[in-house]
């Protein structure tokens, strides 16, 4: 093959990273019509990022356009595209008709470009254009949809596949069924009057609803008929409370312990497992449940109370253990298990949640509340058996083996109630004279509603006495064991009832684009099977090694789904199970050597893309997984390691990366340093003619070019030290995959392993050259920290530092050095904040005052005392930065999370604190 001749496209060369990462880290708050929303998924790639990343991969830098010059002219227009991308990826506006027929006519321009053609200027005809001659977008690995919605939100042809039935069903939703019905009217009876209202002021021409409201507008109306017909059925199931002023109160939840027989045989009392008796910390509605025995019964009585008088201050389990309330005998979590494998699991009702006059109440549990709970007989429940693997269900180690006992009987019978209602839903849609493939689709989103409620409505749910309110099973990728659960009503009005289910998706419906071309979506196994046809445009998003069990979390939804929708979707609710022999994850209890297993088939599935592909489109990878495995030799990540080598042997090259903020960042600030960012890999086919090199060369090449990329990562794109470490990795192998192989003096190849040691050396040789240039002061508590931490050292050693590092140490005394009996130790943050700033602080003060300012909070500082000291430190104010990256550094090397956090931490906030300061943060360069 010939070296392909392309115009780069912009992604190649520049795009808006800071601004992208901005609003890319907004995504995960955005809720009321955001298509998240819709239905659980996991690793949803934020829309903000996918929308610039598809409209940067296809539309020409101004370098290679032909149309531009100079590179002043080149500039300004990239600026100006940059600009367009700014205002594309704002969530509020990404749904304005004018800006994305702006977006639109610029893809226009690039493809009519690339076949000697003028783009045409009308909307409708740019659109017409768009489907006729601009490539598709293919995602084979489509997840949650995020990257096929941006595609045909920007006008171009989307095309989805997914081997998991879960994430193909929603992606139908998104892309699929919407466009088919835009325009129509609802079929409901309560929309007639309204129909006819506005076939009157046109008798020409058939009603018409704006986008997909009139889907929208039956979605509400049958899930309300659901709502109503199944209070009929199962209403008593779920009774009203008297309270105190003689009113009834709806409950808004039930919350329930589980218990296991105390191991004392002089008590054998049933002693609830509770972390917590706390059931709201807001201020001025604290409320307390407090467990008082019945010596006589053995039983535990339970009181509502606002105090926390006569409470344990502590809850009855941990990690380590638990403890009886009554006789106080502890059990290691061992006994618990034993007892729940044993089917000596219980549950106790210990509060009751009810709404009433506008506000929560809590009140304490009725007997008769409990004997109604107890009385639900579910006819049917999920029999299948949940996944042997303890780390993605805690609860399969307490007894726990099958979908059903993740439920009450209660909550059973309503899911199997709502469930039943669905086919009637069908039945009187199609009675009202319209298609089945209409009734088909509003039963679909009903079905998501049931899988919502699902969520919400088990015994993972949670009650977070924080907010408070319930919250669903998916705290986390895994499904954790939840020692307190909350059962919600789904005949109440406030959280996660029926309703709300029913309106979220109606909101996520009316948001979605639908006068676009045509989405697709199927079910297939990409390394075996494509559906990349008309040479698309590649983007995708493929499964991070071992990070996620889609399929076996998807089960939860699956075992709901499957009998609701297998009448509709017959190929795609086909097996009993989500398909998991096929699946692309190293998951070792479920298969053998499962890296090597993961490399074959993603490198199946990339040969299938690289066979596929547009060649004058780059395809972009975007991929997550932190590095964090220790080797002889060096640092390394089997999950980068064994993803690289198969883009690689399947014939792509790097040729761009984007550090793009993909990953909640809440928990940037915890004891755990979370990976932020997801990595873009831009990849073109790499030629058959390309050239081979030799080991030294490759270490030249990267020594030479890693650097100024590690310079625009920290300096430009300003990416937290937590994703350093993986960023790197894009450029480094731009460097290794542009050589077809890297040859050792013994004429063996250079693996990727190899090369990612070598850029890891390479980022710890930048760190070293990056304290060089801190002020010597700094640089003396850098080296002093490293040997001595906090702790005390000889003066003796103290002075040879400092005159190694040109300072005085006396004048150090009292500023930076606490020194007694001829002893040394640095002072602490704590310390630091006791004394006034002065204008000659260094960068090690400043960073010092700067992290303990974030650490203490808001009350003793927290952003504005960062304002304060940046203020006070003048020209040294940005050096705090490349200091904190450093301690950061420092700190993960040694496995002493806490302190890498704290760092981490005034790193993520550099942004704001710098914005308040009143600098501009893109003009800014390390002193």
């Amino acid at each position: 093959m010939q070296t392909q001749q392309y115009r780069k496209k912009l992604i190649e060369v520049d795009i808006p990273l800071d601004a992208i990462n901005h609003e890319s880290a907004r995504d995960a708050s955005l809720t009321h019509g955001h298509p998240s929303t819709l239905h659980r998924y996991w690793a949803r790639r934020p829309l903000a990022a996918c929308r610039a990343v598809i409209f940067a991969s296809i539309v020409d830098d101004p370098s290679t356009s032909g149309e531009f010059d100079t590179e002043a002219e080149q500039s300004e227009e990239r600026k100006r595209l940059h600009g367009l991308i700014k205002r594309l990826i704002i969530w509020k506006d990404c749904s304005d008709e004018n800006l994305l027929a702006e977006a639109r006519y610029e893809i226009a321009c690039s493809v009519a470009r690339s076949r000697s053609e003028v783009a045409p200027t009308d909307a409708d005809e740019v659109l017409d254009y768009l489907s006729r001659n601009a490539p598709p977008v293919y995602d084979p690995f489509c997840g949650g949809g995020s990257i096929s919605l941006e595609a045909q939100r920007l006008g171009l042809r989307a095309i989805a596949s997914d081997l998991n039935p879960l994430p193909v069903l929603i992606t139908k939703a998104l892309i699929e069924i919407p466009p088919q019905f835009a325009g129509n009217s609802p079929v409901n009876p309560a929309s007639e009057p309204l129909r006819m209202s506005v076939s009157e002021q046109n008798m020409d021409s058939p009603p018409s609803w704006k986008g997909s409201a009139g889907l929208a507008d039956d979605i509400r109306y049958y899930g309300n008929w659901m709502c109503v017909e199944a209070e009929k059925r199962i209403g008593h199931l779920y009774p009203k409370i008297q309270i105190l002023e003689g009113d009834t109160a709806t409950v808004v939840a039930w919350l329930w312990a589980r218990t296991v027989p105390c191991a004392n045989p002089a008590c054998g009392i049933e002693m609830p497992l509770m972390t917590t008796f706390q059931l709201s910390t807001k201020s001025g509605d604290e409320h307390w449940t407090r467990p008082r025995v019945n010596q006589e019964s053995k039983e535990i009585l339970w009181t509502v109370q606002s105090r926390p008088d006569g409470i344990p201050k502590n809850g009855t389990v941990n990690r380590h253990g638990a403890s009886c309330v009554a006789c106080g005998s502890p059990v290691k979590l061992r006994y618990v298990r034993e007892q729940c494998n044993a089917g000596k699991m219980s549950e106790t009702l210990t509060a009751i949640v009810v709404e009433s006059k506008g506000k929560r109440r809590f009140l304490s549990p009725l007997d008769a509340h409990v004997k109604i709970a107890q009385s639900a007989e579910p006819e049917r429940k999920p029999e299948q058996p949940m996944p042997n693997n303890p780390t993605l269900v805690s609860g399969r180690g307490y007894g726990i083996t099958h979908w059903h006992q993740l439920f009450t009987k209660r909550q059973t019978v309503a899911l199997n109630t709502f469930g039943d209602l669905l086919a009637k839903v069908r039945h009187l849609i199609i009675q009202e004279g319209t298609e089945a493939k209409y009734a088909n689709s509003v039963c679909t989103y009903l079905a998501l509603a049931i899988g919502r409620m699902a969520e919400s409505g088990c015994k993972g749910a949670w009650w977070e006495n924080g907010s408070p309110c319930l919250r669903t099973v998916f705290a986390r990728q895994a499904i954790q064991m939840t020692w307190s659960f909350a059962e919600a009503n789904p005949f109440s009005t406030s959280t996660q009832n029926w309703r709300a289910q029913i309106e979220w998706i109606a909101k996520v419906i009316e948001n979605l684009p639908t006068s676009v071309n045509k989405g697709e979506v199927f079910q297939a196994d990409a390394a075996t099977t494509t559906h990349a046809y008309n040479s698309p445009l590649i983007a995708t998003d493929p499964p991070y090694y071992d990070n996620i069990d889609y399929a076996d979390l998807s089960d939860f939804f699956y075992v709901w789904l499957r009998p609701l929708l297998r009448g509709i979707y017959p190929d795609l609710f086909s097996s009993i199970l989500t398909p998991k022999d096929e699946e692309i994850v190293a998951i070792p209890s479920r298969f053998d050597d499962s890296a090597r297993r993961f490399e074959q088939l993603l490198g199946k599935a990339l040969f299938q893309m690289r066979q596929q592909c547009s060649l004058e489109f780059p395809i972009a990878i975007m991929y997550a997984y932190k590095q964090h495995e220790e080797n002889r030799g060096g640092k390394t990540s089997t999950g980068w390691e064994t993803m690289l080598t198969a883009l690689v042997n399947s014939g792509f090259q790097v040729v761009g990366t984007w550090p793009m903020r993909t990953e909640q960042s809440k928990a940037m600030k915890t004891t755990k340093n979370a990976l932020a960012s997801s990595i873009i890999l831009v990849c073109r086919p790499r030629s058959e003619n390309a050239p081979f090199t030799d080991r030294r060369t490759f270490v030249n090449k990267l020594a030479e070019e890693l650097p100024p990329a590690l310079d625009k990562l920290t300096r430009v794109a300003r990416i937290n030290p937590v994703d350093l470490a993986q960023a790197a990795i894009g450029p480094g192998m731009e460097v290794y995959s542009r050589y077809s192989k890297v040859i050792r003096a013994s004429g063996q190849p250079v693996t990727i392993r190899e090369a990612l040691i070598e850029i890891n050396d390479q980022i710890a040789a930048y760190h070293e050259k990056e304290t060089g240039v801190l002020d010597s002061e700094t640089q003396f508590c850098l080296t002093w920290i490293r040997k001595h931490g906090y702790m005390e050292g000889d003066f003796g050693d103290a002075q040879l530092l400092a005159t190694a590092k040109g300072v005085d140490i006396g004048r150090m005394h009292d500023k930076l050095l606490a020194a007694e009996r001829g002893q040394v130790r640095l002072l602490s943050g704590d310390e630091f904040a006791e004394r006034d700033y002065s204008e000659d602080m260094c960068t090690w003060e400043g960073c010092a005052r700067m992290a303990w300012h974030l650490e203490i909070g808001e009350k003793r500082g927290g952003i504005q005392g960062c304002v304060s000291v940046g203020r006070t430190m003048r020209s040294r104010y940005e050096s705090v930065e490349r200091l904190a990256r450093l301690l950061y550094n420092y700190y993960e090397n040694r496995g002493d999370s806490q302190n890498a956090v704290r760092y981490s931490s005034l790193v993520t906030e550099w942004r704001i604190i710098t914005e308040e300061i009143g600098l501009d943060i893109e003009q800014l360069e390390f002193m």
